[in-house]
């Protein structure tokens, strides 16, 4: 479905926003890479959903105010543009980061939204365990750990050498100010029992940076929750195996 990219500015805040299709709301809300454009996963969405897939502050082109400081800035901020947009019945997406972040938007205010999908999200530490350090990470042995196909990683790895090193560093930035090093509020845990509209997890099988047990607690602290383990998929399932994912998807959402 064709797609357009405009920005929106919501209490002063401008963001770069895409979106694309028609039919109920969907917002998809990306992770710590960044927002890596109008993927193959939010066209086939957009042929049953109004897909908006937003930059998050402090990201990319979009602004970075002075007020950011931590993911649940974040939900509030995407309250805001929820009824900014006049929106009801939204089925929320979040990824990785944007999973936390949809995660604390969850538990403050559900009143407008229809479903909740956490797609390999941070923001907890299981049994107190939280992610390894990205940061101490290499570029190869986090793209190995983000991918299941090693040639998907080796491609990751070649693409980041060619990205505007400004986005990066200013991406970067950004990630370590919201969530460094731990990527888990320690507090987010013991409300996630407010999340009152049915959830959905997704988990690749083989994420080496977010592990399944994380889905699994989620899983276990949100009720009305469905846990999905995406075989041969890493961090992003919905690139390595997208038909699983919307198959996964489509059908919690129908």
């Amino acid at each position: 479905m064709p797609h357009a990219e405009n920005p929106i500015t919501v209490r002063g805040t401008r963001i770069r926003v895409l979106r694309g299709g028609s039919g109920p709301p969907l917002i998809f809300l990306h992770g710590a890479s960044g927002h890596v454009g109008w993927l193959p996963f939010l066209d086939r969405l957009s042929e049953r959903f109004d897909v908006i897939a937003p930059e998050h502050p402090g990201f990319g082109t979009s602004d970075d105010p002075n007020w950011l400081d931590h993911p649940g800035d974040l939900a509030y901020f995407y309250l805001d543009l929820i009824e900014a947009l006049n929106l009801s019945r939204v089925h929320l997406i979040g990824t990785s980061l944007g999973g936390w972040v949809a995660a604390e938007l969850a538990v403050r205010n559900t009143s407008r939204l229809a479903s909740l999908t956490l797609v390999c999200a941070v923001g907890i530490a299981p049994d107190g365990d939280p992610i390894d350090d990205l940061f101490r990470l290499s570029a190869e042995e986090n793209a190995r750990r983000f991918y299941f196909d090693p040639e998907r990683a080796r491609r990751r790895i070649e693409l980041l050498a060619k990205a505007d090193p400004r986005v990066l560093v200013r991406n970067r930035s950004t990630v370590v100010r919201l969530a460094y090093p731990n990527f888990a509020n320690l507090h987010l845990a013991k409300w996630l029992h407010r999340i009152d509209v049915p959830t959905l997890l997704i988990w690749g099988a083989n994420d080496g940076l977010v592990p399944v047990r994380f889905g699994e607690t989620y899983h276990r602290l949100i009720p009305k929750s469905k846990l999905v383990v995406i075989p041969e998929a890493g961090h992003a399932p919905f690139e390595e195996n997208a038909e699983a994912f919307l198959a996964g998807v489509t059908d919690f959402l129908q």
